[in-house]
């Protein structure tokens, strides 16, 4: 096992790992750009290094000040944590020069699905479902109108190299495909330096649906089940819950042995997930993310398996100590992301300090945070704060638990969403399970509304709450003051009804 491990990341994935590393008796090493030097990551990591300014391309990003500070404090391996370097195969070809371990799946796994086209080629070959469209890049507009109309409009647009919705556009006729086209190879040239693109048959109403795999460096691999990830903004998930709603054993079977079959095809050695596109009683193939996702956590809630312990056990060679029939999934788990984000105005991020911080807790509650009170919520990275996680014997009491904690939840200095969340956990079709990738849009109106009603009621939660803490504390006074003025700025220019509540 590794004696000292750094944790090439910041905020709460930086503080999950430091965790497991603990509890595996693993010294610690954080890494942080000038912006993050007064992180809790950076305070409870056993040694702490500066990397640069605060633009990730100047920190987060710098692979040889990262490597710098592993020669330095003389560790045994890297974590990457997800986002940043993590799928990075150049980073970890780097790492493996240097003569440390990566903490992640062998580079060539991770090349191998970073490209979206050669993806698609791999898992045709190892036989997963693919969504019918090109095989390979479209190189001109005539090509792609020919694909189209084989496979029937409408159809999407995707780049080659891209993630997150970036370069991704949807055509419902040839000339509005001929437009798309172009504008996609230019996104994806700009965001990604490719403008290879590629196209598929768009499905109008799919789900979310993922598999988390499990292999080692001896060729075991297995799968953990399924999470449901269908709540997205944008391309960019919410909420996730596992098991899905819909899944079923025989289902769940299906799409494990597809995520494993894609797992062997490129001698998968890590955590990672396969992640599908649902609809109408079939699944297939959207992408691999080589990496711990955010989403982990529900995971291991329903199946009692350390993720991120058990990369760092693959890590080291060990060989999995579980095989695919002692996975057992038990209950019910949610994750709902608390970003510092205004939903009630386009979720624009909203970077700042926090004033007055408090936590929810009890039966069934789970905390990853990178945050405390005093914390700055800086504006150059994601704006994460925490992610909230609930679990319960069953998908309904999980889902009350989750209304309780956010209900306790207490963010003051920066706005957050917490009231979307506390809106989707009341509304009906969320309740019901009748989730697609398209299920925010199509539910705003109801839940607009009930977010201004829950803005209003964590303000006067607030103001209740900062009284009884800080009864002269004039900053929390003017920050709660901040927030009110926001809320009835928002429902006057909404003429929502709960203005005279």
């Amino acid at each position: 096992m590794f004696n000292k491990v750094l944790i090439a990341n910041r905020g709460e994935i930086a503080i999950r790992i430091i965790r497991a590393c603990w509890e595996l008796g693993i010294k610690t090493v954080a890494v942080y750009s000038k912006a993050d030097k007064k992180s809790l990551h950076v305070s409870l990591a056993d040694e702490s290094y500066c990397i640069g300014e605060p633009p990730a391309a100047k920190s987060y990003l710098n692979m040889e000040a990262i490597l710098n500070v592993a020669e330095k404090a003389k560790v045994d391996a890297i974590h990457p944590g997800y986002g940043f370097l993590a799928e990075n195969a150049e980073f970890a070809r780097a790492v493996k020069k240097a003569g440390f371990e990566f903490i992640g799946p062998n580079p060539d796994a991770i090349e191998a699905m970073g490209s979206k086209i050669n993806a698609k080629k791999i898992m045709r070959k190892a036989g997963v479902p693919l969504i019918p469209g090109s095989e390979g890049a479209v190189e001109d507009v005539d090509e792609a109108i020919e694909i189209a109309e084989q496979i029937g409009f409408p159809v999407v647009v995707k780049a080659s190299a891209g993630g997150g919705g970036m370069g991704m556009s949807v055509a419902y006729n040839k000339e509005e495909l001929k437009e798309v086209i172009e504008s996609a190879r230019n996104i994806a040239k700009s965001a990604f330096g490719d403008p290879t693109v590629f196209i598929e048959k768009y499905l109008e109403n799919p789900r979310h649906i993922e598999i988390q795999l499990l292999g080692d460096k001896h060729g075991n691999i297995i799968h953990l089940g399924d999470r449901e990830c269908s709540i997205q903004r944008r391309h960019q998930k919410l909420i996730e819950e596992a098991p899905s709603p819909i899944m079923t054993e025989e289902l769940r079977e299906r799409m494990g042995e597809a995520a494993i079959k894609a797992g062997k095809a490129i001698n998968y050695d890590s955590a990672g997930t396969v992640e599908f596109l649902y609809e109408n009683g079939n699944f297939y193939f959207l992408e691999m993310n080589t990496r711990i996702q955010v989403e982990h956590t529900v995971t291991e809630q329903v199946t009692g398996i350390d993720l991120v312990k058990a990369m760092i056990k693959i890590a080291a060679g060990e060989e999995l100590n579980i095989k695919q029939e002692d996975v057992k999934i038990r209950g019910h788990a949610i994750e709902c992301r608390i970003n510092a984000e205004d939903p009630l105005n386009d979720f624009v991020p909203c970077s700042g300090k926090i004033k007055l911080y408090r936590s929810p807790g009890g039966p069934g509650v789970r905390i990853d945070s990178g945050v405390c009170g005093g914390a700055e919520i800086p504006p150059y990275y994601d704006p994460m704060i925490a992610k909230l996680i609930t679990y319960g014997n069953s998908r309904e009491e999980a889902i009350a638990r989750m209304r309780r904690a956010l209900k306790e939840y207490v963010i003051v200095g920066v706005t957050t969403n917490i009231p979307f969340h506390r809106a989707v956990l009341e509304e009906e079709n969320f309740l019901k399970g009748n989730l697609s990738t398209h299920y925010v849009e199509q539910n705003m109106p109801k839940l607009k509304k009930l977010m201004v009603k829950y803005a209003l009621e964590s303000r006067d939660l607030y103001s209740v709450v900062s009284e009884k803490v800080f009864e002269k504390n004039k900053k929390i006074a003017a920050a709660i003051g901040g927030i009110s003025m926001h809320i009835n700025l928002i429902i006057k220019e909404n003429n929502q009804e709960y203005k005279g509540e």
